[in-house]
């Protein structure tokens, strides 16, 4: 009897035994910001990535999905995949879930084909979707700077088929608020005040030259310039008048002498 109850007090219940899935494969992959001259492939709100070509080709069917995964660095190392459509983040909800998919696309986007050009995917350059819940997924802007990672993850029916590998830390571009920018000339190099010196004084010569040279110019030209004789407008002519109260008048002619006899008309002889 003290056996039974020594051995009842040993017995410890074990919890039943569970299952863990296993984990999809892993396709020998790492997302990457691409090497490319491209203007504008990392920004403040956007990041461009290659795009994955003769990747999936031997991990996905037809009828499977390939999502992008973007997530914050600190939740990648225990993320845990979704296993049905319902349990995928939307876009707005990046700042609680701190993840969400985006760029849903099936193996006919990415084909593995002979003298296919190389393409890239920019991530976060749809602002039309941002505030639309409707939506199966929004590749909107980015609010924070970050730091992210991103991997492509494949879904079919059942849940996670395939993953590729994390991508390193993705950054993104800071801006800074214009009272923060010193403009203070001491700021600069001493470099920069000597050139920026000299191209004043090279302008400010220039302008005195060519101020000169057009006056100059101006002085030959009213030298050269002939005089044009002014001619008379019409209807413009006035006589001329001429003033005569110094002229003095005219005297009357002198009578003749009373003894002069004064010739008789015929009419008057008898």
């Amino acid at each position: 009897m003290l056996r039974s109850v020594e051995n009842e007090k040993r017995w410890v219940p074990r919890p039943p035994l569970c299952w863990a899935p296993y984990p999809p494969p892993t396709v020998p992959y790492t997302p990457q910001i691409t090497a490319k001259s491209l203007e504008g492939k990392l920004t403040a709100t956007t990041f461009t990535l290659d795009q994955p070509i003769c990747i999936f080709d031997q991990y996905v069917n037809s009828t499977d999905d390939i999502w992008l995964v973007v997530a914050f660095t600190n939740i990648t190392s225990h993320f845990k995949n979704p296993t049905s459509q319902i349990q995928i983040p939307p876009y707005q909800k990046l700042s609680t879930a701190l993840h969400y998919m985006t760029l849903k696309t099936s193996i006919a986007f990415y084909p593995c084909a002979e003298n296919r050009a190389p393409s890239v995917l920019r991530v976060g350059s749809d602002t039309s979707c941002k505030d639309d819940r409707s939506l199966e997924y929004c590749n909107g802007p980015l609010p924070h700077p970050g730091p992210y990672r991103v991997k492509f993850l494949i879904l079919d029916t059942n849940g996670s088929k395939a993953e590729t590998r994390w991508s390193q830390q993705i950054i993104l571009k800071q801006g800074r608020k214009a009272r923060s920018i010193d403009t203070w000339p001491g700021r600069r190099s001493g470099t920069m005040v000597v050139i920026t010196s000299i191209l004043s004084s090279f302008i400010g010569v220039l302008v005195i030259l060519f101020l000169c040279t057009v006056a100059y110019d101006f002085k030959l030209w009213r030298r050269e310039e002939p005089a044009v004789p002014e001619e008379p407008r019409a209807g413009s002519f006035r006589e001329r008048e001429y003033d005569t109260h110094h002229i003095p008048p005219s005297q009357a002619p002198p009578q003749p002498p009373s003894d002069v006899p004064r010739p008789h008309s015929p009419a008057a002889s008898p």
